[in-house]
């Protein structure tokens, strides 16, 4: 066996669980890029979702039932997704 080499404690879960907490906490700038990665995703996934796109079917329909039949129309209807394609037949 080669003595450089430490043999395999534990499962790999916890092997790879490890790596990414020791790994972090030896972190200098890369503390301050996580923080603008997390920031930027929360504006884009949170801010941007309510003020840019609201739901539509909240708004329009009352029940689940009238926003299902909605969706279902809108997807099965066959003029309205003619129009959308780009090839015609």
């Amino acid at each position: 066996m080669d003595p450089n080499r430490t043999p395999r404690s534990g499962n790999l879960l916890m092997r790879i669980i490890r790596f990414y907490r020791d790994g972090f906490r030896s972190m200098t700038v890369g503390r301050y890029l996580w923080a603008m990665i997390i920031i930027k995703l929360f504006i884009l996934f949170f801010i941007f979702k309510l003020f840019f796109f609201p739901d539509l079917l909240q708004r329009d329909y009352d029940n689940d039932a009238d926003r299902a039949r909605a969706v279902r129309h809108s997807m099965t209807d066959y003029n309205r997704n003619q129009e959308n394609t780009l090839l015609t037949p």
